[in-house]
């Protein structure tokens, strides 16, 4: 189950379009029951670098800033995907 915050901002149906299809391919990675949170703010005042991605997915975290929401959430699900893998080895 996927839950999808946006703070500040009105999410654009492209936006929500990306974050479904990377979901999908991370899917992968998860079991049926784990569940994720997805949380997007816009951070005021306007700048670079103001759009800040949280991810928590079956007990494990990730935030990045980044120019797009998009760059950060690829950000996150990279981190998430590699703190994923060790655990899985572990």
């Amino acid at each position: 189950m996927i839950t999808i915050n946006a703070v500040n901002f009105e999410m654009a149906d492209k936006l929500e379009q990306f974050i479904e299809k990377k979901m999908n391919r991370f899917e992968r990675h998860l079991n049926s029951d784990d569940k994720v949170e997805i949380r997007m703010s816009l951070i005021k005042p306007q700048t670079n670098a103001n759009k800040e991605v949280k991810v928590r997915i079956a007990g494990l975290f990730a935030e990045k800033t980044a120019d797009s929401f998009e760059e950060a959430l690829d950000a996150c699900l990279n981190a998430l995907e590699s703190q994923l893998e060790r655990r899985k080895n572990a």
